[in-house]
């Protein structure tokens, strides 16, 4: 049975980089394991303590249940403004109580133009939500667009071989 991957993208537009390089890492994959990519992170409302009740809401139990029923986690995600983006710490903050995170195998692809502060600043947070990630399943893609074409294929041979590594590191133990 393949592994059920969960996908995060932390980038709001439609049309985006990290939504390039997402399709990329699916196709890398070749159905080595099974892919949900979660809509948007933009659907999850901001997180409030008092909307942390049972039953959460809609969306942020849907969420949950997809976090659950995964055997990974890849998230995928740029850099605003030297950080982390707020839509995508946001769908974290709702993980906290919920623990859905622990003990979760994760890929992190930073994929922006520098992305050195969010994926330092993700891997603190992931850290803290127990999630396993380790140098092996993390990648940093700098100047990320230029490394992506329209067709979602990863063009430049070092980005390539930098995904591919920490793809496979990340699928080996769950396959």
């Amino acid at each position: 049975m393949r592994a059920k991957i969960l996908v995060l993208n932390g980038s709001t537009r439609a049309k985006s980089t990290n939504g390039l390089f997402i399709e990329a890492i699916v196709r890398l994959a070749d159905k080595r394991a099974e892919f949900t990519v979660y809509p948007s992170v933009v659907d999850l409302p901001h997180f409030n303590p008092d909307l942390d009740v049972d039953p959460a809401p809609p969306e942020v139990a849907r969420f949950r249940q997809l976090l659950r029923e995964a055997d990974g986690l890849l998230i995928c995600t740029p850099e605003y403004a030297m950080g982390v983006p707020g839509s995508l710490k946001n769908a974290l903050d709702w993980t906290v109580s919920s623990a859905d995170l622990r003990l979760k195998p994760i890929m992190l692809v930073t994929a922006s133009l520098s992305g050195a502060k969010a994926q330092a600043s993700l891997l603190e947070t992931l850290t803290v939500l127990e999630g396993v990630i380790t140098s092996t399943t993390m990648v940093l893609v700098q100047f990320a667009r230029t490394k992506v074409n329209a067709e979602a294929t990863i063009t430049d041979a070092q980005a390539l071989t930098d995904v591919q590594r920490a793809l496979d590191a990340f699928l080996a133990p769950l396959g």
